[in-house]
């Protein structure tokens, strides 16, 4: 059994420098060592950064996918690594097996593309948010999904050289969706592992300014690149239903329209809908493409 190299991509906009430092000191104590640490400063020069990592200071922030893509670029034009992680640079590894726990899982299963981590706070709590499947009860309950979460996970190699890397273009919001759907569309497998954790504060995502325009505008967009035609308006109206149920704020639903709008008129990318055989082994696998 060949264990796969590992690579970290974090990306940072330097408004976090202790989380930051914590976040460094804890890939560099686990048992076993990745290859690179990339660390990518949007629109910050990384000069207050003295752990001994790759340093790439952009003069633009190009959104959490933009940023991330210049990493996984990096590595995967290296050859050096075979599995790559993505971290928040406000999270924390609280165990130092994970990168060992990775290797064995992607060197145990071929046509494993995408582990997804727990993420959990200071309490050891995990939102339900957090829990890639609609079945959100149980955090603790590992497996198959259709999902995975942004914050914390690995992405195979072989996989990105076939499909990918993220949307730069989404900027903030629905990426991983994107690049999830893909995988799978190619016959990719991903995984929740929940012993696999990542402290990170318990917040909101709303906190972000931009969070009603971007989510609606790359719903849309998600919609119009990788859904078979039919289920374009079922998903959208679906999703429609469910903001106005869980939008309070006027405010805030007034942003989420004309992001919605923005996203029907804007070109959106590459349209490359998913097979039908996808759908049904999304449904399957408990979450069809349709909420």
């Amino acid at each position: 059994m060949t264990l796969p190299r590992i690579g970290v991509v974090i990306v940072t906009m330097g408004t976090r420098p202790q989380e930051l430092d914590a976040l460094l000191a804890s890939v560099a104590k686990q048992d076993v060592a990745p290859e690179r640490v990339v660390l990518i400063g949007n629109a910050t020069p990384l000069t207050e950064v003295s752990a001994d990592v790759t340093k790439i200071p952009l003069k633009e922030n190009l959104g959490c996918p933009g940023g991330r893509n210049v990493g996984l670029e990096l590595l995967c034009a290296s050859g050096e690594v075979d599995v790559i992680v993505e971290l928040d640079d406000d999270g924390l590894l609280i165990a130092d097996d994970v990168f060992r726990r990775i290797r064995q899982l992607y060197a145990s299963d071929p046509v494993l593309g995408i582990v997804s981590f727990r993420i959990a706070d200071e309490r050891g709590e995990t939102q339900r948010r957090h829990v890639p499947r609609l079945r959100a009860g149980d955090p603790m309950r590992g497996g198959p999904v259709t999902a995975f979460l942004g914050g914390a996970h690995a992405l195979s190699v072989p996989m990105l050289d076939e499909i990918g890397v993220w949307p730069g273009q989404f900027f903030f919001g629905h990426e991983e969706t994107d690049l999830a759907w893909r995988a799978l569309d190619a016959g990719w497998k991903i995984l929740y592992e929940p012993g696999l954790v990542l402290q990170h504060p318990k917040t909101s995502p709303a906190r972000h300014a931009m969070y009603y325009r971007l989510t609606a505008r790359n719903r849309v967009w998600l919609a119009r690149r990788r859904l078979p035609r039919p289920l374009v308006p079922v998903y959208l109206g679906a999703w429609i239903l469910i903001t106005l149920l869980r939008t309070h704020s006027a405010s805030g639903l007034k942003t989420w329209t004309a992001g919605f709008l923005e996203g029907l008129r804007a070109d959106c990318g590459e349209r490359k809908p998913m097979k039908w055989a996808t759908v049904w082994r999304m449904t399957r696998l408990g979450r069809p493409p349709l909420i």
